[in-house]
């Protein structure tokens, strides 16, 4: 009889890093070509690779200002890769896919699957509905309320700006166009407009809340309850918000180089817009290289913590934090497991937790050593290298001057700093990986004894 070879099939999570990469390739080639600079010339195929990974991962770190460097269709591809980097090009495929009608194979299901975060093939195709549909909205209301700003004041080209700055908020980007009034100053421009202030505010919480909180959230009317799930991500955020406004309030607050010269109302929305945009946004409204060093390793640790999972931000994620924080808190009390709003977690998620952080710990820290012995030379601090690291890996996007730094062998660190904090470090990890642990999984392996 003919053997009949088995079809290679692309595992659900090498499937996702390699759309990303996909998706980062095609970005460099555009950006890369003349048709997409203002001055029609060439872009260093590092710089155009570095800004493709930078949108790609929604981070915003960027080695030209936006809008005079790249002209309109070079901005477009920037905004397209930050739409598509922040929902992810699996959740797009498989969205056109539900809507044409055509049946998806088992490998793509588990794809979509954890693209959107969630377990249940029953839930897939609702969840990428719900995906887009909340994605058009929130960047549809963005912008229809940006354009209040920004048509009367730039005429056409402010719908454009309007979709643009609601695309990068919502999703997280941080890439913005006012260098048309102060070159690489980001948002502050427009720091003194409430009304744009507190809409990208807005889209950047909204983005980084997770899809299945808004979908749980949407469905509250019916169910009249919510899931653990969005219950931990409403209290952390709120937590997180709230002292780091405070915080930044508190050590910035008599820096003239940051909010010290403003009135106490602006300090107050400078320092709620901080708080927002450290856990994951990039966007500024003062100039965060001026800050601080305890006001720069606060940042540091929200970036590290980031937002929700299954949103358009990184960091380690706030649900982790909340795990590995109540099982301390089980340890100390001497509870046999971790227990979260009177409910037990598994020891399984417990592990992938430690497991996440140990994995980025060791990815921030080692970037944090390059990025400081090449700072040594041009100048730079070791706690605004360890800045860049950590934002770089949060794919939040800000910066304390280090990518300026000329330097190739560290942009393209931090291109792959910022594609690991994107896909994850334990999806990165298993898509280096030859295979699965090929042991029997009734084998019984002897307890080690050790003492901690």
């Amino acid at each position: 009889m003919p053997v009949i070879k088995q079809k290679k099939t692309i595992e659900p999570t090498k499937l996702i890093v390699l759309s990303f990469l996909l998706v980062i390739v095609t970005g460099t080639i555009l950006l890369a070509l003349p048709i997409s600079s203002r001055d029609n010339s060439f872009t260093h195929p590092i710089d155009a690779l570095f800004t493709a990974t930078s949108a790609t991962c929604v981070t915003g770190l960027s080695v030209y200002d936006t809008y005079s460097h790249w002209n309109t269709f070079g901005q477009v591809v920037i905004m397209l890769m930050l739409q598509i980097g922040g929902l992810g090009l699996v959740t797009f495929t498989s969205f056109f896919t539900f809507v044409s009608g055509k049946k998806m194979g088992l490998r793509t299901m588990q794809a979509a699957s954890e693209s959107v975060n969630t377990t249940g093939f029953s839930d897939v195709k609702q969840l990428v509905k719900s995906v887009m549909i909340i994605s058009a909205v929130c960047e549809g209301i963005g912008a229809a309320l940006l354009m209040i700003y920004y048509v009367p004041k730039y005429g056409p080209k402010g719908i454009f700006f309007s979709f643009f700055h609601a695309i990068s908020a919502f999703t997280n980007g941080g890439f913005d166009l006012m260098g048309i009034e102060v070159p690489g100053g980001s948002l502050a421009p427009v720091s003194s407009n409430p009304l744009v202030m507190f809409t990208i505010m807005a889209l950047i919480v909204a983005g980084g809340m997770g899809f299945v909180v808004w979908t749980d959230i949407r469905n509250y009317s019916k169910t009249k309850k919510l899931v653990m799930q969005t219950k931990i991500v409403l209290i952390m955020t709120g937590i997180l918000i709230v002292s780091g406004t405070v915080i930044f309030a508190v050590l910035e607050w008599n820096n003239p180089e940051t909010i010290g010269n403003c009135g106490t109302g602006q300090k107050i929305v400078h320092s709620l817009f901080q708080s927002i945009t450290f856990r994951t946004a990039g966007f500024s409204t003062v100039d965060i290289s001026k800050a601080g060093p305890l006001t720069k390793l606060a940042a540091i640790c929200y970036m590290f913590i980031g937002v929700a999972p299954g949103s358009t931000g990184g960091g380690i994620k706030i649900t982790t934090v909340a795990i590995v924080i109540c099982t301390v808190i089980s340890v100390v009390r001497n509870q046999p497991d971790t227990v979260m709003l009177g409910r037990r977690i598994s020891k399984d998620l417990v592990y992938k937790s430690l497991s996440i952080i140990v994995l980025s710990a060791t990815v921030t820290v080692i970037s944090s050593l390059i990025f400081v012995h090449i700072g040594n030379d041009c100048g730079v601090s070791v706690i605004d290298a360890v800045f860049e690291a950590a934002s770089a890996f949060s794919t939040c996007g800000l910066s304390a001057g280090y990518t300026a730094v000329p330097d190739t062998f560290s942009r393209l660190i931090l291109c792959l700093t910022m594609f690991i904090g994107r896909v994850g470090p334990v999806s990165f990890a298993i898509t280096l990986t030859l295979g699965a642990d090929k042991r029997p999984k009734n084998e019984v392996i002897p307890e080690g004894k050790l003492f901690v």
